[in-house]
């Protein structure tokens, strides 16, 4: 690999898997070999929308393992600005330290949402909710193991890969072989550049150890999330067995023109954009907006 990407393929972490039915997302618990800490990659805050209800089940057994196992956080890691599920990070922040770290463009994405759910000038739009912002190549430690950041934009403006050791966490980059690839149609995404950060990704290690955000389950098969690069590489039903970029942007244009929007998209982008605050009205109480025909 080129030199901003340092790979270690011989430094292999304890990756541990949390699944949420309710938004197919899956979030891990990433355990540096040599030390007690840890990083939590894409965690998820539970939302009865209809209901207006938020908790934090899902959150809770991550907090309740990293205790169990007698860890130490250290950064909680979101790959992207969700439109599918609420991040828990502040709360897991709260209950157990480490420093909130996403992708630099997150200021694109706050600049491109603050208008449509009409922020004002309040709504900071420069990325400090975060306490890190990851540009490419950008490295930094979890305990004695050394991670880096990919740049990957296609899916929204604000895509990166992290990667551990001989693990990476793809975010919506890249669903399961038979799962293919994320939608290119939010505003900032791009169906060509998916594809070229596709290929960044193919470039790694062919037994680089690849983490999915999300499963669906195609044809009814298990829920799963870990594949290799190789595997994708000779199946992705997208991007494998040599699909050219032409044929991957005709395919996903047209692909993208048949899907509706996120369930949860609306709470998802109010509450993400912040770090995974909840936003509040003039009066200090949670609040969440609908903007019509702004999507």
């Amino acid at each position: 690999m080129p030199d901003p990407y340092p790979v270690r393929m011989d430094i292999r972490p304890d990756v541990q898997a949390f699944f949420d039915p309710a938004t197919n997302t899956i979030s891990y618990i990433v355990k540096d070999p040599t030390s007690d800490a840890c990083a939590i990659v894409d965690s998820v805050m539970d939302i009865d929308y209809a209901a207006g209800r938020i908790t934090h089940d899902h959150a809770d057994e991550l907090i309740r393992q990293v205790r169990a196992r007698g860890l130490r956080l250290e950064w909680i890691i979101e790959t992207h600005v969700h439109a599918d599920h609420l991040s828990a990070a502040p709360y897991i922040q709260q209950q157990l330290g480490g420093k909130i770290g996403i992708g630099a463009n997150i200021q694109v994405v706050q600049e491109t949402f603050g208008k449509v759910f009409n922020e004002g000038t309040e709504f900071q739009r420069d990325g400090s909710q975060f306490d890190r912002l990851f540009h490419d190549g950008d490295r930094y430690m979890v305990g004695n193991m050394p991670a880096f950041a990919i740049y990957t934009p296609g899916h929204t403006p604000a895509c990166m890969v992290h990667v551990m050791g001989d693990a990476a966490f793809v975010g919506d980059t890249l669903f399961m072989p038979d799962g293919g690839s994320a939608r290119a149609d939010f505003p900032g995404g791009d169906a060509a550049t998916l594809y070229d950060s596709i290929q960044k990704v193919l470039a790694l290690p062919d037994e680089m150890r690849l983490f999915m955000c999300h499963d669906y389950g195609p044809d009814g098969r298990e829920i799963a999330w870990e594949t290799t690069v190789a595997e994708q590489k000779a199946h992705n039903i997208h991007v494998g067995g040599g699909k050219t970029r032409d044929d991957f942007v005709r395919f996903r244009t047209e692909r993208d023109a048949t899907l509706e929007m996120p369930r949860l998209i609306i709470p998802s982008l109010q509450v993400n954009m912040r770090a995974g605050e909840v936003p509040r009205d003039k009066d200090g109480r949670p609040m969440l907006k609908v903007p019509l025909n702004a999507l």
